[in-house]
């Protein structure tokens, strides 16, 4: 328990979505935890929750935040805003409060909005995760970048010319949150050749994981959790599935 018997608020970060990729830290926390609060849609459980499920050793009490993913940031902050009034309840009352996010929680991570609010009033530990950038690197057995290249974190939202420029500047990039912007990016990389160093990942790490080369992607439309890697000095060729 925190001091003046406040409880302690983590952020947790539960990896990409293999379950045994959670730290050991993370593990403890989550089962040690008076609440475990998880974004979630608005009817069902989210990832983070689907992710640690098989690890939990006790009944802790659940705490769904039901946060919309919307593209105006106004219904976002209203969510946000009355999510972390619901957790004060808990922590007010003493109890240790785990918020889980999938990858890690400073990482484009839905809990660093919840944080805002409630860092400074609340005794806060932050667990990182793996991210999903370490994750696709992995299964698809690729280094991100070595020496003195420039790796990118690039979201697919950005507007076409800016996405089209950062694409230039840099070695290697990782394309996030693709879903229904693959058109778009699929135009960049194609107007800038670099088709054939590019390899799309969805689900990286989960039973329903996909690896495929951009040129042989026949879909205009992929999930959310999806990325595209880039690396200008590696080609993929025409392979089809990895």
């Amino acid at each position: 328990m925190a001091k003046n018997n406040k409880g302690i608020l983590y952020g947790v970060g539960v990896g990409p979505g293999d379950p045994e990729l959670l730290t050991l830290k993370a593990h403890r926390i989550i089962n040690e935890a008076d609440v475990l609060a998880y974004p979630a849609p608005e009817d069902g459980d989210g990832l983070a929750l689907e992710i640690v499920r098989p690890l939990l050793t006790k009944d802790p009490e659940l705490f769904p935040l039901r946060l919309p993913i919307t593209v105006s940031p106004f219904p976002a902050q209203q969510a946000y805003d009355q999510a972390a009034k619901l957790l004060e309840i808990p922590l007010e009352a003493g109890k240790s409060v785990a918020v889980i996010c999938e990858g890690d929680p400073f990482f484009y991570g839905s809990f660093m909005y919840l944080f805002e609010r409630l860092y400074g009033k609340f005794q806060t530990e932050i667990v990182p995760g793996v991210s999903s950038p370490m994750a696709c690197a992995a299964v698809l057995k690729t280094p991100l970048v070595s020496r003195n290249e420039i790796l990118t974190v690039l979201p697919g939202p950005l507007e076409e010319k800016e996405l089209e420029q950062r694409l230039l500047d840099t070695d290697a990039a990782a394309i996030m949150k693709v879903g229904r912007h693959l058109p778009k990016i699929r135009r960049i990389l194609r107007h800038l050749r670099l088709e054939h160093c590019a390899l799309y990942v969805e689900h990286a790490t989960m039973q329903s994981q996909q690896i495929i080369p951009i040129e042989n992607l026949v879909v205009q439309k992929v999930p959310y959790f999806s990325m595209i890697l880039v690396h200008k000095k590696i080609s993929h060729g025409k392979t089809g599935v990895l």
